[in-house]
């Protein structure tokens, strides 16, 4: 048996004890069985991190307990070796089954390929007028509004040929501009990228998504724009996040609050921040960050015309996030109450975040005890999670579904599982 377990074991029997609480009174609270709870506690069993963090929240340690159970995680994926925006060509790949490929390819490779049948243009006519280049801007900056509502109800597989595209077209198109609308139209194909990353995530591939991260920032730093590398770090953070890396994530994040970032910025980094201290078990700390983000997201430029950075779906940002932490802290009861009264401010027409958050919110409720309710919150939930096909999601579909698994005879669970099952397991790549 691991060391830590056994350390583990021993401080939450001397904290158990201290708290003057029987086996039978903490497995009621964590809703844990008194026998797993026991051999948790005899170093015989190995604590799972939802059992840490349900303790440790039970038990007021603060992070204490959590301490104590490790978690070593992955060195971030840097992504393929980065040159100017310029050095490369894009190529695509289009099935007409399914599977599509994207691939950076350098100019040297494309011309010494030798491959037969490509079909090949270029534009050799005059420059484009001013009026073309503002058109093009405009019509652009209109189409990513609709691209990231689309977003929100299909698999991203569907969008990322269309996004890529026009972010090719946005970085060709800046060569040929002045140099006002060059920065602008660079700019905007950063926001492009950014959201291509995030949606290469949402399919489970960590690398290429921050390879797109990167090429953003590389846009929008060629646009006149260098805030972007900031929210880079919180997008990289996202990934440690999801790795369960709670160092990484909060180290990442607080890169990305340097006062000469943009106010939202900064507040999103915040929020990542806060999630990172959940998943340490550091309450104050993780409430502390909450707060900042609130000031920091109320100071943001309203009067902009870019794109906004980070969610455009969330009309309370900071109180979904604090429900989505409070989950990590062991505290799924409060959790779900604050998943509630955000989940009701969120349209319906975005299906992916209904989906992201209400399965955070099943998974609260499942925590809690109330498996009856966390199985009728999830079974609509099913449709659209097989349809949007998010890494994110999935993950927490697992998660609850290893929660439903110690309730494996409770009637809604055998009617749920088979469905819950198949899509925990499903691959989103």
């Amino acid at each position: 048996m691991p060391q830590p377990s056994i350390e583990f074991g021993e401080e939450l029997r001397k904290r158990r004890l201290a708290a003057g609480l029987s086996l039978t009174a903490l497995s009621a609270a964590v809703h844990y069985s008194k026998a797993q709870l026991s051999k948790v506690e005899r170093g015989l069993k190995t604590p799972s991190r939802d059992l840490v963090r349900l303790c440790d929240a039970a038990l007021g340690a603060d992070g204490a307990l959590t301490a104590l159970v490790p978690r070593t995680a992955a060195a971030t994926p840097a992504g393929p070796a980065l040159g100017h925006v310029d050095e490369e060509d894009w190529v695509m790949q289009l099935s007409p089954d399914g599977p599509n490929r994207f691939q950076p390819v350098g100019r040297r490779e494309v011309m010494g390929a030798g491959v037969a049948s490509v079909m090949a243009w270029r534009s050799d006519g005059a420059p484009p007028s001013p009026a073309a280049g503002a058109g093009m801007l405009e019509a652009s900056r209109s189409l990513f509004t609709h691209y990231r509502k689309l977003g929100q109800t299909v698999d991203p597989g569907l969008l990322l040929p269309v996004l890529i595209a026009q972010t090719h077209t946005l970085r060709e198109l800046s060569a040929q501009t002045d140099t006002g609308t060059r920065r602008q139209l660079l700019t905007l194909g950063a926001r492009y990228a950014e959201y291509v990353g995030w949606l290469v995530q949402e399919t489970g591939d960590e690398r290429a998504a921050l390879w797109w991260t990167q090429r953003a920032v590389d846009l929008a730093a060629a646009g006149g724009d260098p805030a972007l590398a900031g929210y880079a770090l919180v997008r990289r953070a996202l990934v440690t996040l999801y790795r369960d890396d709670a160092e990484q994530t909060i180290a990442l994040a607080r890169r990305a609050q340097s006062g000469t970032l943009p106010p939202r910025i900064r507040g999103l980094a915040a929020q990542r921040e806060a999630q990172g201290y959940a998943l340490a078990g550091d309450p104050r700390a993780c409430l502390h960050a909450l707060d900042r983000a609130r000031a920091l997201l109320t100071r943001q430029d309203k009067d902009s015309d870019e794109p906004v950075i980070g969610t455009m779906h969330l009309p309370d940002p900071v109180g979904m996030v604090t429900g989505w932490c409070l989950v990590d802290l062991g505290r799924p009861r409060q959790a779900a109450e604050e998943l509630d009264r955000q989940l009701a401010l969120v349209g319906q027409d975005a299906v992916r975040t209904q989906v992201r958050y209400g399965v955070r919110r099943a998974l609260a409720y499942a925590s809690a005890g109330e498996i009856d309710h966390a199985c009728a919150l999830t079974a609509p939930l099913l449709d659209s999670a097989a349809a949007v096909r998010s890494a994110t999601v999935t993950s927490d579909l697992r998660r609850l579904a290893r929660v439903l698994a110690r309730h494996s005879d409770h009637p809604s669970v055998l009617r749920l599982g088979p469905r819950l099952g198949t899509l925990a397991h499903l691959s989103t790549s």
